[in-house]
């Protein structure tokens, strides 16, 4: 018998955070949206003014018996930047639904820090989760939906 489990990520721009994990195994579904703010009812235009306190986030339901929390933070870690934040939008943040959840995100989040992998300060925040909006249905599954018109310019520009 298989647990599902969910948790928030915000990893800078959602579409490819998303893609990422809507390719993993064990992954049962993602979701793009906002999350961490104070305004109700946030959309991409309020979020991106920068006035909200929101951060593009990915919501994640797993299996847990094909991929384990820790894969999922392991993912998250390797395919973005811990040390960057501009603004609220795209800060590194997990937010815990569990007690389990937020001890084993410290454990990790430290044992990065301890490898020196970066050479500036690990900056992903660990929060209580929040309310999860999700974004605009535009925004859901945004590489897969635009997958050719991404081909086309990356091949255009010589980058794939």
């Amino acid at each position: 018998m298989s647990t599902i489990e969910k948790i928030i990520l915000g990893a800078g721009c959602f579409w490819g955070v998303e893609e990422l994990f809507r390719q993993t195994l064990g992954v049962i579904s993602t979701s793009v949206g906002y999350s961490g703010g104070f305004l109700e009812n946030p959309t991409y235009e309020t979020v991106c003014a920068g006035n909200t306190g929101h951060t593009e986030v990915i919501e994640i339901i797993y299996d847990v018996s094909q991929i384990s929390f820790e894969q999922i933070l392991n993912l998250f870690w390797d395919n973005h930047n811990p040390t960057y934040k501009v603004k609220d939008q795209y800060k590194s943040v997990i937010f815990y639904l569990t007690l389990e959840q937020k001890i084993i995100a410290e454990k990790l989040k430290e044992q990065l820090i301890k490898s020196q992998k970066y050479q500036h300060k690990v900056k992903t925040e660990i929060l209580p989760a929040q309310v999860f909006y999700k974004a605009e249905e535009y925004h859901q599954y945004y590489y897969e939906k635009h997958r050719l018109k991404i081909n086309k310019y990356l091949s255009m520009c010589n980058l794939d």
